[in-house]
């Protein structure tokens, strides 16, 4: 009897100790644990079914990522390209299977190539052309990129419906993309655990050259194992294509921070030799956590960026305290329990605490600002806050939502269409009233406004439409109508005759395309201006005076110039100096602010004016009328207008 008081004590402690030592030895978990207790105390809309399911899908494609960087970081190397490995890898899949007729499944064999292949360059730079893996796979970011936007000529290509299915749910509730993320994260941890290679990558970034005096062939394993990161990155690209039924040339941009930053936070050392497959998926899931939570509590687009640095940063400061307060082994081989260790170990516990007092109270803070109750609750998903035509829709929204007496929560998808499907996800998660999204691509929203439509969410769009999804409302400025009325004005200008350059935005995007095709239109009925040349400068205004620079080095003397925004418009007359308004006349479009001020001056013709914060107010309005189940125009189209010298005056009044 006293045995088996004896043994059940005994069992009762081992358990504890083993929770203990779990911990200890595992500090990204005790941050994962602690961040879902803060935001399952801070929203009541986070520990849902639902929305755990959710935050995996949104862990799967870094997660996946991450798997084959933490090959790379074990062995002391580090892999900037995977986010443009994966964005060219889906570009080839969707491009083969449509384009080329080539079958399906051919078609993914030859996009996991295309991954592999591009591993195994990087894998020939590092180890027979001695780069550093730092350059070699910055290089490899560059052309995979580059070769993305060549093939896909800029343009998002849609994905074959066979393979779309990797982004739908199996049973009606288990997501297909966090299926393939534990499946990818257990054939991690059998190579690194299991296999010969595994066992070379810990032993070359422990020593690389005790690696290769005790026999191994390091240029050969350096190989495999670039070509394995290829191929996790070729993986990830599919599922995120198929999340967003379309291959996006500029998708995954900043995913290899992400991925780096999750091998990292997992307890792998980017000194190489340590590192596994479990600490990886714990990481991916606290970036996952992170943007979820904060969007669930209505945080600042802004602020998110500061909250999500300073968590990174304290999850890795625990985990390294974590490894500072290790216990001493005895002899014999077991945790010494001396006062010394004891007090690192309530050093790491005490960390813990604070980690979690300081998510809890910068949350907290930061959601009071916005936590009376209100009437209704939408969400705002805006493509870009770096420019100031979106920031003026922001402010048109807010207006309206104060006048209304909304809570309105706005998030920046930062031009990126898979953190846009993302916010889409949690808002719906988050059981807002309506929703309002500023398509990054009017393809990719397309699943993601699916998914609000089965929740009986109505959905707005905003300056641009959503593709196969059901909006209750567009409310749009017409962009093709607005290029053919810029390729009139600045056609007029010039007198019919004369040589032009365009700036185009970003690649990719719908709003570039529109109003690119509606100046190629306006500009048929003047044959005598001929276009020399057209480059992207991205709708930003730095890069627009560095390409209009390059550009007047082989064109200097240009007539006229088209940039698809006045952001763009504005680092042109930057670039032009003194010829701006005199020799060379330039026509912006967007009508914002600076750009309103350059036509008073006389150095910006004209500018396509639309009217932002009119889109935001009317947004809104119509979001809130859907919400009540009041009638609301499908379509609401808000009048665009040359902008020149001559009224500006009246267009600002």
């Amino acid at each position: 009897m006293a045995t088996d008081t004896l043994k059940s004590t005994g069992g009762r402690g081992s358990a504890s100790g083993g929770l203990r030592r779990l911990l200890l030895d595992n500090g990204a978990l005790t941050a994962l644990i602690v961040l879902v207790i803060a935001m399952s105390a801070l929203s009541g809309d986070f520990l849902t079914a639902d929305n755990l399911l959710n935050i995996g899908v949104q862990a799967a494609v870094v997660a996946i990522l991450a798997f084959g960087v933490t090959f790379v970081i074990v062995s002391a190397g580090i892999d900037l390209s995977v986010g443009s490995v994966a964005a060219l890898s889906a570009t080839v899949l969707a491009w083969s299977a449509t384009s080329a007729g080539v079958p399906v499944v051919l078609a993914v064999l030859l996009a996991i190539a295309t991954g592999i292949a591009c591993g195994l360059v990087n894998g020939i730079l590092v180890s027979y052309g001695r780069l550093p893996s730092f350059i070699a796979t910055l290089a490899m970011l560059s052309v995979a990129r580059g070769l993305s936007l060549v093939i896909s000529q800029g343009s998002p290509i849609p994905f074959p419906d066979s393979v779309s299915h990797l982004g739908d749910t199996l049973g009606g509730w288990l997501p297909v993309p966090v299926l393939v993320m534990i499946v990818m994260g257990l054939i991690t941890a059998f190579v690194l655990g299991r296999t010969y290679i595994g066992r070379s990558m810990y032993a070359i970034g422990g020593n690389e050259e005790a690696a290769r005096l005790s026999g191994l062939r390091v240029k050969r394993q350096k190989l495999a194992i670039y070509a394995l990161s290829g191929l996790f990155a070729a993986a990830a690209g599919i599922v995120l294509a198929a999340r967003l039924s379309s291959a996006q040339p500029q998708a995954a941009q900043g995913y290899e921070l992400d991925a780096i930053a999750a091998v990292v936070i997992g307890g792998a050392s980017l000194a190489g030799g340590t590192g596994k497959a479990s600490g990886t998926l714990i990481g991916a899931l606290i970036l996952a956590v992170l943007r979820n939570g904060l969007n669930l509590l209505s945080v600042s687009a802004f602020w998110q960026q500061v909250v999500i640095g300073v968590v990174i940063a304290l999850a890795v400061l625990l985990d390294t305290l974590r490894r500072k307060a290790g216990a001493t082994p005895t002899a014999s081989g077991a945790p010494g329990g001396g006062g010394g260790d004891r007090k690192k170990q309530a050093a790491t516990y005490l960390l813990a605490a604070v980690v979690a007092a300081a998510i809890v109270g910068a949350l907290s803070f930061l959601h009071n600002g916005s936590s009376e109750a209100k009437a209704q609750k939408v969400g705002l998903s805006v493509s870009t806050l770096n420019n100031p035509f979106f920031v003026q829709i922001r402010e048109g929204a807010q207006a309206e939502a104060r006048k209304q007496g909304l809570d309105l929560t706005v998030t920046d998808a930062q031009n990126d269409a898979s953190q846009q499907a993302n916010q889409l996800q949690n808002f719906t998660s988050g059981s807002l009233d309506a929703i309002i999204v500023n398509p990054v691509d009017s393809d990719a929203a397309g699943p993601a406004v699916r998914s609000a439509n089965k929740s009986d969410i109505p959905v707005i769009a905003v300056d641009r439409g959503v593709n196969k999804a059901e909006t209750s409302a567009l409310v749009a400025s017409d962009n093709v109508a607005g290029g053919r009325q810029g390729a009139e004005a600045l056609a007029e200008k010039l007198g019919g005759e004369g040589t032009i350059v365009i700036l185009q935005g970003q690649a990719g995007t719908s709003a570039s395309r529109e109003r690119g095709s509606g100046f190629a239109e306006g500009l048929k009925e003047y044959p005598g201006i001929k276009v020399v040349a057209k480059q992207p400068a991205d709708f930003d205004r730095t890069k627009g005076l560095d390409v209009m620079t390059n550009l007047l080095q082989a064109h200097p003397d240009i007539d006229g110039v088209f940039a698809e925004n006045d952001e763009m418009a504005l680092g042109a007359i930057k670039a032009l100096g003194s010829k701006a308004g005199k020799s060379v006349q330039v026509v912006g479009f967007d009508g914002t602010p600076d750009g309103l001020k350059a036509v008073e001056q006389g150095t910006l013709y004209a500018s396509v004016a639309q009217q932002p914060r009119e889109l935001g107010r009317i947004a809104v309005d119509n979001a809130l009328r859907a919400a009540e189940g009041k009638k609301i125009d499908e379509t609401v189209m808000v009048p665009v207008k040359v902008v020149t010298k001559e009224n500006v005056a009246e267009f600002s009044g």
